[in-house]
């Protein structure tokens, strides 16, 4: 595969070596009396293997399933040759991912993979050469506070890597770029993390974020809401796959971190410590946006990042987001939406844009919009529906 840098990266060898020392395979082995000899013998503790994510069904994994989501993210956007056929190397890429995620592919070097899922977008480029009126077709619009380079913008093919176990994120990644060879270019690729979940109503949880607050509680979280705001219904290409924005954004963290905790609050519409709306309720309830102190004051800020983003204020549908907190290129979030409308991020990303507290401490470095494609299994290969098999 082609690289814009062919020089191993920094980046990759952290992403490598954190994953390494996350699952114990870096320093000494310390003897019981906490020495630190090398080769004196510890003691295993069993762990639960997560249960594994099944490629094959009507939607990819990693959208919905596994819930919560896993805790390691690896997102790689590349761009493919001119000369080459979206279909054979979709197919290919399936066929790698099922493999994966079953654990019979011997370039996972012996690991379990757990968790393992992966998720494949393609960008407007590719959807229009399929159909110009297919949802997808639209490239994003340009937003303020964006400092992104060419290169990181944009992009014809996505892969959301995710698993519960770190090493196994960049082993998958290393065998589905070596699948797909010299056929694609990588753009750019970005790791992150995600805190630990909070509940934050019935079977639903959400982490925190570098800022310290729960992220991702509002979202088409029932499968009526999902039916209605998540998932595509047609053209039948497209039926069960969903849109999906990425866009990783440096936060300000030495100047949120000055503001005192109810500043803080302020910014978000919701309390730090539990993700309660200012206005009150549970975490999962709405904010009431119309409810007012006794001098007529709105408990949640007019600028307050939960009424700028609020559904009912901008007129568009529930986003299904997810945040992954990065340390690299510099602190910040990784922000991943998926939907059935890209209006429903435009029209929210532009209402914010015009008042919102919270985007005075970011600065979006990176972006792209990509069509994930529907589900597939051994009969409907990926990308089938939309290009064929073959060509």
């Amino acid at each position: 595969m082609h690289r814009a840098d062919h020089r191993p990266s920094r980046r990759a060898f952290l992403d490598v070596t954190g994953a390494m020392m996350a699952a114990g395979l870096t320093g000494c082995t310390a003897d019981s009396a906490g020495s630190g000899r090398h080769g004196a013998a510890a003691t295993a503790v069993p762990a639960s293997s997560p249960a594994p994510v099944p490629a094959p069904g009507p939607h990819q994994a990693g959208v919905t399933l596994p819930q919560p989501a896993q805790g390691n993210l690896l997102v790689v956007v590349a761009d493919l040759g001119t000369a080459v056929s979206a279909g054979p190397l979709l197919a290919e890429l399936g066929a790698s991912i099922a493999a994966l995620t079953a654990g019979t592919d011997p370039r996972l070097l012996g690991l379990s993979p757990g968790d393992l899922t992966v998720t494949v977008g393609v960008g407007p480029r590719l959807v229009r050469a399929a159909g110009a009126s297919l949802p997808g077709a639209a490239d994003l619009p340009r937003f303020s506070r964006e400092r992104i380079a060419p290169g990181a913008r944009g992009g014809d093919l996505l892969i959301q890597i995710c698993a519960s176990d770190p090493l196994v994120v960049p082993v998958a990644a290393a065998a589905l770029l070596d699948r797909a060879g010299d056929r694609v270019r990588e753009r750019w690729r970005q790791s992150g993390r995600r805190g630990t979940n909070v509940p934050v109503g019935a079977e639903l949880a959400a982490p925190r974020n570098l800022l310290g607050f729960i992220d991702g509680i509002v979202g088409p979280h029932t499968a009526a809401e999902q039916r209605r705001d998540l998932w595509l219904t047609g053209p039948p290409a497209v039926a069960g796959g969903t849109l999906a924005v990425v866009r990783r954004m440096e936060l300000d963290l030495p100047r949120f971190a000055a503001l005192s905790v109810t500043e803080q609050e302020a910014v978000f519409g919701r309390r730090r410590a539990s993700g309660v709306p200012l206005s009150g309720g549970a975490v999962a309830s709405g904010p009431d946006l119309g409810a007012k102190t006794p001098d007529g004051r709105y408990l949640v800020p007019v600028n307050a990042h939960v009424r700028r983003a609020h559904a009912s204020v901008v007129g568009a549908g529930l986003m299904l987001r997810r945040s992954y907190s990065i340390d690299e290129p510099a602190p910040g979030l990784l922000f991943i939406s998926f939907q059935n409308d890209l209006r429903t991020f435009t029209a929210t990303l532009t209402h914010m844009d015009a008042a919102d507290a919270l985007l005075d401490f970011t600065t979006t470095t990176a972006t792209g919009t990509f069509l994930i494609l529907p589900g597939f299994d051994r009969q409907r290969p990926l990308g089938a529906g939309m290009f064929g098999a073959h060509g």
